[in-house]
């Protein structure tokens, strides 16, 4: 039962901390996790960006986090994870046109999808979880050193500890296990977290990744017809998106882990990854091969 309820987790955290004059900005924000994480920190009275691909969901997305949480200062912009030319047009439209950005909430995922490849030739979950953040972050960080204290937060999953990063073969072009291509992508996240704590030391940047929990998204839309009875039969351990987007909230508002950065963490607290998940080597070799990709130099 434990094992279970670590899966599917619970958590009372709270907190009334205030982002006042704070900018945000959270990919797929317009479902889910991402837009209940949306309308907290809106609450706090934080300025947020909600990056999305698709731009109608989005501004229908925005209506609800202006009502809900009573802030006007919510706007939707287009972000295409899958396509480095949106990637860099956002991110230019952001260097331009916001003076600060004190967190970036790495949210936006896609899961256990069939095969298919990204505008730059990245298959589909590596290309979206993985290199799009890392390119996105990548073209902010300046602004994000300048704004600091600020955040850095990557969504992972548990699902990270079913994977390993297949350095030969990150695009799984040889061979696709979409659970296995999703897992490595949720391990890279983590594995990216590690490497930018260290990169950012004396910044005053610090990064987290975590588990949400699991949650009733969109994002199970590709799961086959026992997977879907699987989880119906579960879904009483399951959280609503915002119960699943408490962890998220956590790592970007928490006082007591300003001084914390690069940790894995589930349920509002620190949590175990797997010893992939704690891998410099593999990590190092990951950022190499991720600038390598994206044709960028980030040392």
């Amino acid at each position: 039962m434990q094992a279970i309820r670590n899966f599917f987790g619970r958590t009372s955290w709270s907190s009334a901390e205030r982002l006042d004059d704070k900018t945000v900005v959270i990919t797929g924000a317009n479902t889910g996790i991402g837009k209940e994480t949306a309308i907290d920190l809106a609450k706090r009275g934080a300025k947020v960006i909600m990056a999305c691909r698709d731009m109608e969901r989005a501004q229908a997305a925005v209506k609800e986090v202006i009502e809900s949480s009573g802030n006007e200062n919510v706007v939707c912009m287009k972000l295409d994870l899958s396509d480095s030319k949106s990637i860099r047009e956002f991110a230019e439209a952001i260097n331009k046109g916001e003076p600060k950005l004190n967190i970036l909430i790495n949210n936006a995922g896609v899961m256990v999808c069939p095969y298919g490849k990204t505008a730059d030739g990245f298959e589909m979950q590596i290309g979206v979880n993985h290199m799009g953040h890392f390119l996105l972050t990548h073209l902010l960080i300046d602004l994000i050193k300048r704004s600091a204290p600020a955040r850095i937060i990557t969504v992972s999953s548990m699902a990270h500890s079913w994977g390993s990063i297949n350095l030969e073969d990150i695009n799984s072009e040889k061979s696709y296990d979409k659970k296995a291509a999703y897992s490595q992508s949720k391990l890279a996240n983590i594995l990216f977290t590690r490497s930018l704590a260290k990169k950012l030391e004396g910044t005053g940047v610090t990064t987290y990744s975590l588990h949400p929990g699991v949650v009733q998204t969109d994002l199970w839309r590709h799961l086959n017809g026992p997977q879907q009875a699987v989880m119906k039969m579960v879904s009483p351990f399951t959280k609503s998106s915002a119960q699943g987007a408490q962890t998220s909230i956590y790592c970007a508002v928490e006082p007591s882990l300003e001084k914390e950065s690069g940790g894995y963490y589930s349920d509002c607290a620190p949590a175990e990854c797997s010893a992939a998940g704690k891998d410099d080597n593999v990590a190092q070799k990951l950022w190499e091969l991720s600038c390598q990709l994206l044709s960028l130099t980030w040392e």
